[in-house]
């Protein structure tokens, strides 16, 4: 979908985005003409109950939006299952039965809600769902991003502030490019590295805010729409082409580069993930199989747990591992691709911390001891590397230049 009809779509306006000149730094765009889109982000799912409360007080409105009453400051409510429906009580007395959805609004303008003790803008839903509740903070974009950009870059220092500005605009694009995108559960973007880590006003510093304000409206573009944009922890050196992770991910600014600077050192090279090791006891290790080859490969889980050895069968282009080759007694499995990182994973993690790694059997008179992986770097590695992105803000470099050497031949564009 153009970039226009989707701004028509949620913000009422079919002529939302303006093209501008890419300028030398992003606080040169214009400001925006129009107000951001609201976007709705799924804090809690399934929960067993949610703990509501206002420190300006809450007025409250049933599913009909019909108001149902108010809550005093301070006052907590418990929302919970009733049912197939939902009950709200506490604050003095106060109760609410047999609801599909219960809404609650800060009594004054620029008040916080807070949900399960963490403070939130805009305004909170809390809704039935299968297995409990889910809890839905709607705000606007740029308040949503406030909130986003510090939990997925942390606590970073005013050198870095050009990272931060780039991760805003990237951030941005995410959020409009995937608006609906969890439609059928009645919000549009997870708040978990599912989608993108939000952690609303608890999360937001003032430096990430300023980065988020002087970028606002600002998204990255290729012909006129929203990129594809995906973002990751560290690449080791390297990133890697979408289609060696997402077969879907063709895009002509979705290429690997070869990510160091002049002297040929990798600019995430000072990621606390740049290096890691993860090992395996054969015991370990057989374990780990008979819990993740079934679901990945249909390998039964008995002959999972009769793994003698692992080995690295193929590399991609940018060297990340392709292909594994699991030996087990009555034979081999292959296991190829992104599945790669979930079958072989550590003992108490669900996903090993990159693809970019060797494996080491250890044996002890020909049988497997141990399983050793040494590796470098942490995420998929497709797109923008965020310690990268550091490394380059410290060099110098603007969130723009910054950008359009992880996404090449890319614009960064007014969408609002």
């Amino acid at each position: 979908m153009k970039l226009s009809a989707l701004l028509a779509i949620t913000a009422g306006s079919a002529a939302l985005l303006a093209t501008c000149t890419p300028p030398e730094t992003p606080e040169t765009v214009p400001a925006p003409a129009t107000l951001a889109p609201e976007i709705r982000i799924g804090v809690v799912i399934g929960a067993s109950r949610v703990e509501v409360m206002g420190d300006s007080g809450l007025s409250v409105f049933d599913a009909d939006s019909v108001a149902a009453g108010t809550v005093d400051p301070g006052a907590t409510l418990t929302v919970r299952p009733d049912g197939p429906r939902l009950s709200a009580g506490g604050g003095s007395g106060w109760r609410l039965d047999e609801q599909i959805s219960v809404r609650f609004i800060p009594r004054l303008a620029g008040g916080y809600l807070f949900l399960n003790g963490r403070p939130y803008r805009g305004r909170l839903t809390v809704t039935r769902d299968r297995t409990g509740v889910t809890a839905i903070n709607t705000v606007p974009l740029e308040d949503y991003l406030a909130g986003v950009v510090p939990a997925e870059m942390g606590r970073r220092e005013p050198s870095e502030a050009e990272a931060l500005a780039a991760q805003a605009i990237l951030s941005r694009t995410f959020a409009i490019r995937n608006l609906g995108k969890r439609a059928s559960e009645g919000f549009d973007l997870y708040a978990t590295v599912v989608d993108q880590v939000y952690g609303g006003v608890a999360s937001e510093t003032p430096l990430s805010t300023e980065a988020v304000q002087r970028t606002a409206g600002q998204i990255i573009t290729w012909q006129g729409s929203p990129i594809d944009a995906f973002f990751f922890s560290t690449c080791a050196g390297r990133t890697a082409d979408g289609t060696e992770v997402y077969a879907g991910a063709d895009r002509p600014y979705l290429k690997s580069i070869r990510d160091v600077d002049g002297a040929g050192q990798p600019w995430c090279g000072i990621s606390p993930r740049y290096q890691w090791r993860e090992e395996w006891t054969a015991g370990q290790l057989r374990s780990v199989l008979r819990e993740s080859l079934p679901p990945e490969t249909g390998t039964p889980a008995e002959d999972a747990a009769t793994a003698t050895g692992v080995s690295v069968a193929s590399r991609t282009a940018s060297d990340r591992v392709a292909r594994v080759t699991v030996q087990l007694r009555g034979g081999t499995v292959d296991v190829s691709g992104p599945a790669v990182r979930r079958v072989l994973h550590p003992v108490n993690e669900t996903l090993l911390r990159s693809a970019v790694f060797r494996l080491q059997e250890i044996r002890t008179d020909g049988r497997l001891d141990r399983l050793v992986a040494e590796g470098n770097g942490a995420g998929h590695g497709v797109g923008f590397c965020q310690w990268g992105a550091v490394g380059r803000a410290r060099g110098g470099q603007d969130a723009l230049t910054i950008l359009s050497a992880y996404f090449p031949g890319t614009s960064v564009n007014r969408a609002y």
